[in-house]
C-alpha cells in the first residue's frame, strides 16, 4: 500500500507493478523478523520496506551512474538486497527478548534483545551486540552472494554467453522465438492474426482473426 501511495503521489497514478513490488519488499523485510517482533513493529517495518526500496528504485537508481549500469530488469537489488538488509537491521532493533526465548529456545535468551528494548531496559550493551550480529550477517551474505554468483557466472559463461549480442536483443521476441508475450493492434485498427505454433501442447498451427479493438487494449498471444 505504501508503494502504491508513493507512486500515486509522485507519478500521479498507481500501478500494478508498484503494488507487486511493494508486496515483495514487505515479505522480504519481515522474513528475518518473523516470530521475534511485535505486531506494531511489523507494521512499522512494512511502512519502511515500502518506502525506502521505492526511493532507491524509483528515484536514486536514476541518479547514481553505478546503479544505472547494472543489468537488473527485475529490480532484484532493490526488492531483495535493500529490503532484506532493512529487515535484518530492523530485526536487530525491534527483537523482543521473550519472543526470542520462545523462538530460539536458548538458555541465555537475555543476550538476544533488540536495541530498542536494550535502551529501554538498561541493557544497551546486549542491544548493540545484537545489532552488530545483524550487520555482520548482512555483510557475510553480501560477500557470500558476490563470490558464489561470480563463480556461477564464470562457469556458465564458459558454456554459453551470459548476454545476447545487442543486435539480437533488438530483434525482439517475435524474431527470436517466433512469438510475442503481448501484442497491440496496429494504429489503423487492422485485425490481429495469430499464426504461432503452440510449442507447449504441440498442437498444429492455427490462425484466427479478432475483431478490431482500440489501440490501448492489450491482447494476449
Amino acid at each position: 500500500m505504501v508503494w502504491v501511495l508513493l507512486d500515486t503521489f509522485y507519478f500521479g497514478k498507481p500501478t500494478v507493478f508498484g503494488a507487486i513490488q511493494g508486496m515483495i519488499t514487505g515479505l522480504v523485510c519481515i522474513t528475518p523478523a518473523a516470530g521475534v517482533v511485535q505486531g506494531w513493529a511489523a507494521i512499522l517495518m512494512g511502512l519502511i520496506s515500502g518506502s525506502v526500496p521505492w526511493y532507491t528504485m524509483m528515484i536514486l537508481h536514476n541518479k547514481v551512474p553505478f546503479l544505472r549500469q547494472i543489468d537488473d530488469p527485475m529490480a532484484v537489488f532493490h526488492t531483495h538486497a535493500v529490503a532484506g538488509a532493512l529487515g535484518g537491521i530492523l530485526t536487530g532493533l525491534f527483537a523482543v527478548p521473550k519472543l526470542c526465548r520462545l523462538f530460539y529456545m536458548v538458555p541465555d535468551w537475555e543476550k538476544y534483545i533488540g536495541l530498542a528494548y536494550g535502551l529501554k531496559n538498561g541493557a544497551t550493551g546486549a542491544g548493540l551486540r545484537q545489532m552488530g550480529i545483524q550487520i555482520g550477517a548482512i555483510v557475510f551474505v553480501i560477500i557470500f552472494n558476490f563470490v558464489t554468483t561470480s563463480l556461477i557466472c564464470l562457469l556458465v559463461g564458459i558454456l554459453v554467453p551470459l548476454r545476447l549480442h545487442t543486435d539480437a536483443l533488438q530483434m525482439g521476441d517475435k524474431a527470436m522465438h517466433g512469438e510475442e508475450a503481448f501484442a497491440l493492434n496496429n494504429a489503423d485498427n487492422a485485425k490481429f492474426e495469430n499464426l504461432n505454433h503452440n510449442k507447449v501442447y504441440d498442437t498444429q498451427d492455427f490462425s484466427f482473426v479478432r475483431d478490431p479493438k482500440p489501440l490501448t487494449q492489450l491482447q494476449m498471444v
